[in-house]
């Protein structure tokens, strides 16, 4: 196979000199978002997100003729090698095709055709196999009886002789590529309901005697059947017609040979109930499962991405509020950059300590000493009542003193995770489990990447039966879009921490610890250029890291971009082209540069400053702002200052509400009433979307309409469909 045509027919966005090019860049150990951001020439500029699908496709394809030359090998070594099968071995283009091919050579387990060959009965099954309509099968069933051998009767030859043909037909490539395509387009996934009295079983009733074609059946609900299955809860199976399987079976085998045809038959027919079905059926799953959990990953890679990226509230004095009933709310004040204040516990929500009236006072008290601006509370356990509480409490500061503080509720999904890590309690030895969830639940509103990327990903709450998924898979997924927004933003290199700096470019953990134990031994970095001597940090991780590491006070304005060193002197010609200085960037006075290199032309800039037009651009937008953090033009968090109930909703009411998680069937929106609401697919939009993710993502501020509220099972329908809106339009029509 031709790696590079197949990549390029696979990406046709991807010319074949560029396509060559990523494949050279990767091969020399460049990482993706080096790739992505500095090497756009050499790309065409694609993005990190096609470069990682480019990168996975390729590792998948080498792998792939790294497997058909060991199949090669080991069937040439056998001697066994025939045209036919190198011819089927090159058209190859999965590994599940390729495993086809070599069954039948592949060294089994005992079977109980290995046993008849043992018995030296592949003649006779072959002699069956030729049907011959004038042949005496019994007779030459008998010369091969051999009580030595276990084959006592005749009968006992023939049924040996049916275990190799059986066996024969279930190792066809082309029977079961056959089959395992009929099944895919017209089988169906039933299910039926088992343990039914108990409790745990509910969450299955609508699997209690249900059935889906496979090629229908969403990724959702086969991986809530996998689960119901594990859970011991559900009967499962892939069914198709039987009758139509054997005859497939058996096309490329029968003739009409009479008795022999009869013995064909029924060894294809044992051959597809006990060797081919079980077989199939399990690829069937395994394809399926395989498919919905790299859909349920992609749901996880594009809830992460946004959660991550939320805009941070800077500079922003904030009490994080960490909400319990019998042990009280953990409280934590922490300044603008996230430094530890003050902490203590209050007890505002039932339990046996509660004293809303000393909880109000204590926090009263400590924003006027602080000059909190913000409170950010926890959506766990006793949420409501805090969030209650915390509202009332503003209402009293707003009446008392005229000062305005707002609230808003975060997911604290992963806190108590963070908390009792091994790094929680390096960074807060001295507190307890709950005061450093409390520290973390404030610190996520004001920077949620640098504090999310020290929670293991699967523990953040967005997405859908992470648990289940491969873990290896979720784990390098995951990485990629930690890596991805780390160095889409930068890092400010005096002041990152370990969980940050190791999902740079070029940095891992243990350089990471490096950076950080040699600033605070040295002192902060002045210049990019000195993280040079940190130990274990060459020149080939420099290269990869240092556009995306930033010092805000350096001794080089342009160690506070996205430029790379590489292409400072380029950098400073281009501001000496257009009469600035290095001055003039550190105050903010090169405004009207790119419309001077608009008017002077990119291309003729580029040439005479040394540069690619697109890496002109880049340096361009970047030397005009430097220290611009990418998230400041994300719509912020929804402030909130009042609490409405589930039932203060009616159906119609109009509300603004955050995309709290995306899932194939829709949204789940926080509207302020603690219990998110559900906006279904069919309720996004008019138009037709394939997926709820081509128009939300997570943190997305959004109007939304009440369709319907139960309270009773705590759930709330909602709408993004304008209800007054359509009812003008369908009068209108009228």
């Amino acid at each position: 196979m031709d790696i590079l045509k197949k990549l390029t027919e696979e990406f046709p966005s991807i010319r074949e000199d560029r396509a060559q090019n990523i494949i050279n860049l990767i091969d020399e150990g460049n990482t993706i978002p080096f790739i992505a951001r500095y090497r756009k020439e050499m790309t065409g500029s694609c993005d990190d997100q096609v470069l990682r699908e480019f990168n996975d496709r390729l590792l998948y394809l080498r792998n792939l003729e790294k497997r058909k030359e060991e199949v090669a090998k080991s069937i040439t070594d056998q001697g066994k090698m025939t045209d036919e099968i190198r011819v089927a071995l090159d058209a190859a283009t999965t590994l599940t095709e390729v495993e086809d091919i070599y069954r039948p050579y592949k060294q089994k387990k005992k079977t109980r055709a290995s046993i008849a060959i043992e018995r030296g009965l592949q003649p006779l099954a072959d002699f069956i196999l030729a049907q011959d309509k004038n042949a005496d099968v019994r007779a030459e069933a008998e010369k091969y009886i051999d009580a030595e051998k276990g084959v006592a009767t005749a009968d006992d030859a023939i049924a040996g002789a049916k275990d190799i043909i059986a066996e024969i037909v279930s190792d066809d490539a082309n029977v079961r590529k056959k089959l395992r395509n009929l099944f895919m387009k017209n089988g169906e996934i039933e299910t039926k309901l088992v343990n039914a009295d108990k409790d745990e079983a509910k969450v299955y009733e609508m699997y209690a005697d249900y059935s889906e074609s496979v090629a229908e059946i969403k990724s959702h609900r086969v991986l809530a059947v996998n689960r119901g299955e594990k859970e011991g809860f559900l009967k499962v199976k892939v069914s198709f017609n039987d009758e139509i399987a054997k005859r497939i079976a058996g096309a490329g085998y029968l003739k009409d040979g009479g008795y022999s045809t009869q013995l064909v038959k029924e060894a294809v027919e044992d051959g597809y109930d006990r060797l081919i079905y079980p077989s199939i059926e399990r690829e069937i799953r395994a394809a399926l499962t395989e498919t919905a959990s790299e859909q349920a990953i992609k749901m996880f890679e594009v809830n992460l991405k946004p959660l991550l990226m939320q805009p941070p509230v800077k500079d922003k004095i904030t009490l994080g509020l960490d909400p319990a009933y019998r042990t009280g709310c953990k409280i934590a004040v922490v300044d603008g950059t996230g430094k530890v204040l003050d902490k203590t516990v209050v007890y505002p929500t039932p339990g046996p300590k509660q004293n809303i009236e000393a909880a109000k006072s204590k926090l009263k008290e400590l924003i006027a000493k602080y000059n909190v601006d913000i409170i950010s509370i926890g959506n766990g356990t006793a949420s409501k009542e805090s969030e209650i509480f915390v509202a009332d409490l503003i209402k009293e500061i707003k009446a008392e003193t005229g000062r305005d503080v707002a609230y808003v509720v975060v997911s604290e999904a992963g806190a108590s995770v963070y908390s009792a890590s091994p790094l929680g309690a390096e960074e807060f030895p001295d507190f307890d489990v709950a005061e450093r969830s409390a520290v973390s639940i404030a610190r996520r509103l004001q920077d949620p990447l640098a504090e999310l990327i020290k929670i293991d990903p699967k523990s953040i709450g967005v997405g859908q039966y992470q648990h289940d998924m491969d873990k290896k898979r979720l784990d390098n997924v995951l990485a990629g879009v930690l890596e991805d927004c780390v160095n889409s933003v930068g890092v400010d290199l005096n002041t990152a921490s370990v969980s940050l700096l190791k999902y740079v470019a070029g940095l891992n953990a243990g350089i990471a610890k490096n950076i950080v134990t040699y600033r605070e031994k040295n002192g902060k970095f002045v210049s990019r250029k000195d993280i040079l001597n940190v130990p274990k940090l060459g020149e080939k991780a420099f290269t990869q890291c240092a556009g995306f590491l930033r010092i805000t006070d350096g001794s080089n304005i342009l160690d506070n971009t996205a430029v790379h060193p590489e292409s400072y002197a380029a950098a400073e010609k281009l501001l000496k082209l257009f009469g600035y200085t290095a001055e003039d960037v550190k105050n903010g006075k090169i405004a009207e540069l790119p419309k001077k290199v608009k008017e002077y032309g990119a291309e003729k800039a580029a040439a005479e400053t040394g540069l690619d037009v697109p890496t002109l651009n880049d340096i361009v937008s970047e030397i005009i702002k430097p220290g611009r953090d990418i998230r400041e033009s994300l719509p912020k968090p929804v402030l909130r200052q009042d609490i409405m109930d589930i039932n203060d909703l009616a159906p119609g009411m109009e509300l603004t509400g955050t995309v709290r998680n995306v899932v194939d069937f829709g949204a789940f929106v926080d509207i302020g009433v603690h219990q998110d609401g559900l906006v279904h697919i069919s309720e996004i939009t008019d138009r037709y979307i394939k997926h709820p993710s081509d128009v939300l993502e997570v943190g997305q501020p959004v109007t939304v309409w009440v369709k319907d509220v139960d309270v009773k099972k705590n759930r709330i329908g909602l709408t993004m469909k304008n209800p007054a809106a359509k009812k003008k339009a369908a009068a209108k029509a009228q």
